[in-house]
């Protein structure tokens, strides 16, 4: 199969929710980057967090076994460390091969759910 996508993807808009309306995972407000490999090599993935009052924090070291998806949850990161909840931030992802990101947000600080998701901006 031939690979599809771009190696570097960018996500300008990102926001953990501080708190949520219920404590199971399925419902716990989070983001996610939503990784495509299409390819037959495994994707290794730098991610770098860009903040607007602070300098970036990275790089996350992320893999995307070949021919399959991986759904990162930005609320997951530790190392290099934790990104910050109640904070506006962005997200750099540079791959060793082409691959999709869409990005997601559900955010449930009300019992009415909201949940948002878009393509990523992808360039080479």
């Amino acid at each position: 199969m031939n690979a599809i996508g771009k190696t570097r993807w960018a996500i300008a808009e990102g926001y953990l929710p501080p708190n949520s309306n219920g404590d199971e995972s399925d419902l716990k407000s989070h983001e996610a980057a939503c990784i495509l490999n299409a390819s037959e090599q495994d994707a290794h993935i730098r991610l770098t967090v860009f903040f607007k009052d602070r300098g970036p924090v990275g790089p996350y070291n992320i893999t995307v076994p070949a021919m399959r998806t991986l759904h990162m949850r930005f609320n997951d990161l530790c190392e290099p460390a934790k990104i910050p909840t109640g904070t506006e931030y962005a997200s750099l992802f540079e791959s060793d091969v082409p691959v999709v990101i869409q990005h997601t947000r559900l955010d449930s600080r009300q019992s009415e759910l909201a949940l948002l998701t878009t393509v990523a901006f992808g360039s080479d």
